[in-house]
């Protein structure tokens, strides 16, 4: 079931389909329409399986639906007005876009555009429907980028050019996870030399947040994790010591305080557990303690905690994308990778054929894989 164009301007291929909850997905053959105006449309050449995918595919979301948003690709066809893009440029496509007009994206402050932030409903920014469809009827799109596909529509402010040069089947991770970590470590927290860091999460996130505060000087990065086999791996990016909760028989927050002289400097919560938020919070000092938050949870959204915590100076952030403005930031971390500034390749455990999608995301439900890379059909 190759690729083929049926229509002038709709192209028919192969797109793995989630159509319930929790199910696995199927290969179906899907018709992608041309790109309306401002829109482009991508050969999709590496897509890695993240997290959020394996969430939302187990939550009781809007289906059918063609998830992923971790993607590299090159531009097939671009649409009415695009002048930022042409046929054959190389692109990494993000979950959430820069307009660069609204007043999120002028202040110079913020990365949560109000034009083409996070997309929930699974249409397309502009006219709010879809780009996909089987035998006539729609399929959903997953934060506008639905990667899982061998061709597919994004926004211009949802995508990246980037340098020819720069492998696409790598690069791909800077488009979500890694970049996540990177920018959480550097743009949210800030964190200075010298400082203690604690990590609650070993997944590709906690380890680029480690890769980050190393690359910062950190002197102390205590990484925390119920799976012992993260130990190895996550001193080959920058953890110094690591915890594994189920063998303390004390509070995790009290072990860390009696390791830090109080606290840490920086706690960082990667899990998607708003419990873990809180030991987060408990777990840095009384001051100037910041926790930050990047993971997305499954269950129990709300946070709670003693006021206590922040009437003596502890502060919470949160962190979308790890504050990075995508189009205008991402570049420069390509060209990090490129000058070899920074560990990319090291989070890829496993590479697989498109056919084989379902086996990475067994591969990621029993936490056997880092980042796993689908690779398209050439």
């Amino acid at each position: 079931m190759s690729a083929s164009i049926k229509q002038p301007n709709i192209i028919t291929c192969k797109a793995a389909v989630a159509w319930g909850a929790g199910e696995a997905l199927v290969m179906e053959e899907v018709e992608v329409s041309p790109p309306h105006p401002q829109e482009i449309r991508i050969k999709v050449v590496s897509t890695s399986l993240c997290r959020s995918d394996l969430t939302a595919l187990d939550s009781h979301a809007i289906f059918p639906r063609i998830f992923g948003h971790e993607a590299s690709g090159i531009v097939e066809s671009v649409g009415e007005g695009v002048t930022e893009f042409q046929e054959g440029d190389h692109v990494l496509s993000v979950f959430t876009g820069e307009c660069k007009t609204c007043r999120q994206c002028m202040s110079g402050k913020s990365n949560i555009c109000q034009v083409l932030g996070l997309e929930r409903r699974g249409v397309m920014h502009s006219d709010q429907g879809t780009r996909f469809s089987i035998k006539g009827k729609p399929v959903y799109h997953y934060c506008a980028v639905s990667s899982f596909s061998e061709y597919t529509v994004v926004h211009t402010g949802c995508a990246v050019k980037i340098s020819s040069a720069a492998p696409l089947e790598k690069i791909c991770l800077l488009s979500c996870g890694l970049a996540a970590g990177l920018g959480a470590a550097w743009n949210v927290a800030d964190i200075s030399k010298g400082s203690t860091v604690v990590i609650f999460g070993l997944g590709t996130v906690g380890l680029s947040v480690a890769q980050g505060a190393k690359i910062r000087g950190a002197s102390q990065i205590i990484g925390v994790d119920t799976n012992p086999e993260k130990c190895d791996i996550a001193k080959a990016f920058g953890v110094t010591e690591f915890i594994n909760p189920n063998d303390c028989n004390e509070p995790i927050q009290q072990v860390i305080k009696r390791m830090t002289d109080g606290g840490a400097d920086y706690s960082f919560e990667c899990i998607g557990d708003t419990g873990m938020i809180t030991t987060a919070l408990q777990s840095c000092c009384d001051g100037w303690g910041l926790t930050v938050t990047l993971g997305v949870p499954k269950v129990k959204p709300e946070v709670s905690a003693h006021y206590g915590l922040l009437l003596f100076g502890r502060t919470l952030k949160g962190s979308l994308f790890g504050g990075w403005r995508p189009k205008s930031d991402l570049p420069s971390l390509v060209d990090m990778y490129m000058k070899k500034e920074i560990l990319v390749d090291e989070f890829i455990t496993h590479n697989l054929p498109f056919d084989d999608i379902n086996k990475g995301f067994e591969l990621m439900r029993e936490g056997k894989c880092l980042r796993c890379v689908i690779h398209m059909p050439k």
